[in-house]
């Protein structure tokens, strides 16, 4: 469908004075912007929107920089009724509730892809986004640890919550917080906390070695908490029991024990994985998943990293039990594993359960490329009942689960709300469903929202960027309902892992070698109303040693007008003005647009050397 921008004589004019002299441009006039299917995956750009998705849903004072500009405060008060400071943080899902355990997974994951494609995140210039997802938990984390022996697990009541559907910064739903102490243990969040902060430690050590060290100082206080005073969490919190649900602690501790070895290299946190390896399951269970809530695949999978990079010293026997059942599940994923298979779907995916699979698909695929890295780094090889399998072998598996997300599926459709043509405009999430508050400054009550917001047939007032919803059944059906949550709704324990992912296949499979550089920058900016314009300046180099002709552009997410390149015969492609003709090596020649929010997305399509 085309959609054509409508500019006042105000806003035309204020274009017009922002316009520079110096630069290749010709005027092509006002556009309309629709959008094409893109053969490749690309992975960059899916990077950058996973992270806007973490930003929208930020709990607490947010940045006054932040792009998400349809999200406001919210939360400010959370913990004052219990004379604690608890803002901040990260809402889990389409909801408002803060649960420490799938928040704490969530930044585990954030800082494991950080420490592992430490190299690719910086080469994205990604690496600023990165730290700040990381810090907008461990933060809060900080905070809910007001003593050894104490962690606030938990802000917001599940059941009043969700019987509201309102935006964050209407909450009217109790902010009560719940706590673990000696005498209400919780084993599995405090071990998942002290695996996020040991993580994150290594995350910031080359950045903030001041706050790297503070964060480990919380993780071994947390673990010995969690070690020493056992029990469950949903019994110490039993208002997350319906919602977040724990199996078991004994993962977590093992988990936050191998975390801990790895950002100390302390030999007690190493003699404790293998000491209780047996004990709680981590050398005797194979598992098929990977989730919030069942650590086991990682601890395997992270242990036999250190296997393989020869640091077992007198505990590589044990260790190697832990590498048979890494190898499990790396098996039964690529399906060699004699039968004992991950189901998958006609069209490809992996299929763990039927609420929110995608959540499940996307820790397993980053499980696997780290594997994968950890084996090539050994000059080894997975070894399954069904065959040995190279290290990438496996990564072209990952590459596959990793395209089905965005897009090459029997739907033709993203799971990645904001990424490619085609993708879910009915999400459940409050937020995205309601008009932002800057628009609709009003408060949305808790019925109104339903009565006004939830039920409406249109696509949601606020596309949100990067949230990967719950996906399609086992079949590969998808019904893009906002009452569908089990397959509507997004999640960060579903995001994160792919941070790491999106990296690792950007560094592989990008456009890394193409011999023309762009460079953007936003060279002026003015305000009409409320609303805020950018004039977006973006330079193209030729950086080979050829003479470039016939170039052609794709111009994703474009939302005004465009000066100095001329559209093509497909939409949303575009060439160099006629009279340009050839790019000469080290030539520059630039392009500007102007449109409110962020940058538009430039790749080059095709050209030739002359």
């Amino acid at each position: 469908m085309f959609h054509t921008y409508v500019w006042s004589i105000s806003i035309f004019e204020a274009i017009m004075k922002t316009l520079n002299s110096g630069v290749c441009l010709i005027l092509v006039g006002l556009l309309t912007i629709t959008a094409v299917t893109v053969a490749e995956s690309n992975y960059g750009e899916a990077l950058d929107k996973t992270f806007m998705f973490l930003e929208a849903q930020r709990s607490g004072k947010l940045l006054s920089d932040r792009r998400v500009k349809w999200r406001g405060d919210s939360g400010l008060k959370d913990g004052s009724l219990r004379n604690v400071d608890l803002v901040g943080g990260y809402y889990d899902a389409g909801d408002h509730v803060k649960f420490g355990l799938p928040m704490a997974f969530s930044v585990t994951m954030l800082a494991w892809g950080t420490i592992e494609y430490r190299k690719e995140i910086t080469n994205l210039n990604q690496m600023g986004h990165a730290l700040w997802a990381i810090r907008w938990g461990t933060d809060y984390f900080i905070k809910a640890h007001t003593q050894p022996n104490v962690l606030w697990g938990q802000v917001g009541d599940g059941n009043s919550d969700h019987y509201c559907w309102e935006r964050a910064e209407d909450m009217t739903t109790p902010r009560t917080a719940f706590k673990l102490d000696q005498d209400h243990p919780g084993s599995d969040l405090a071990g998942e906390t002290a695996a996020a902060l040991a993580a994150s430690s290594m995350a910031f050590k080359p950045y903030n070695s001041s706050y790297s060290d503070l964060l480990l100082v919380h993780a071994k206080q947390l673990f010995s908490f969690a070690d020493r005073f056992r029990g469950l969490y949903d019994d110490s919190i039993p208002n997350a029991k319906q919602f977040y649900k724990s199996s078991g602690y004994s993962d977590e501790l093992l988990w936050a024990a191998a975390w801990l070895f790895r950002a100390t290299g302390e030999e007690q946190y190493l003699k404790y994985v293998v000491d209780n390896g047996a004990y709680m399951g981590g050398t005797g269970l194979a598992v098929k998943e990977f989730s919030w809530d069942n650590k086991y695949a990682g601890v395997q999978i992270l242990l036999s990293k250190v296997l393989m990079e020869k640091k077992g010293g007198a505990y590589t026997s044990t260790l190697k039990q832990y590498q048979a059942k890494a190898d499990y599940f790396a098996c039964a994923c690529l399906q060699k594993n004699d039968g004992y298979n991950v189901q998958l779907t006609p069209g490809g995916l992996m299929y763990v359960h039927e609420w929110n699979n995608m959540q499940y698909a996307s820790a397993a695929s980053f499980l696997l490329a780290v594997y994968s890295d950890s084996l090539s780094a050994a000059n080894s090889k997975l070894t399954c009942p069904d065959g040995q399998v190279q290290p990438r072998e496996i990564l072209d598996f990952v590459k596959s689960q990793a395209d089905y997300i965005l897009g090459k599926n029997p739907k033709s459709m993203s799971y990645m709300v904001g990424y490619g043509p085609k993708y879910p405009t009915h999400v459940h999430h409050r937020g995205a469903s309601i008009a932002s508050i800057s628009f609709l400054p009003s408060p949305v009550s808790c019925v109104q929202g339903f009565d006004a917001w939830y039920g409406r047939r249109e696509a949601d007032p606020n596309v949100i960027q990067g949230a990967l919803v719950g996906g399609p059944d086992r079949n590969d059906n998808f019904n893009d309902e906002r009452s569908n949550y089990e397959q509507t709704e997004p999640t960060i324990s579903a995001s994160t892992p792919l941070v790491g992912l999106f990296s690792k296949l950007e560094s592989l499979y990008g456009n890394t070698g193409e011999p023309i550089k762009f460079v953007h920058s936003i060279t002026s900016k003015w305000n009409v109303g409320k609303t805020t314009y950018y004039r977006h300046k973006v330079t193209m180099k030729n950086t080979s040693q050829k003479p470039i002709t016939g170039v052609k552009l794709m111009v994703r997410e474009l939302t005004g007008p465009i000066w100095g390149l001329s559209p093509a015969a497909n939409e949303n492609t575009y060439e160099l003005p006629q009279w340009l003709g050839v790019l000469k090596p080290g030539s520059e020649c630039s392009f500007v647009y102007v449109q409110e929010g962020p940058q538009a997305k430039v790749s080059l399509l095709s050209y030739q050397y002359r």
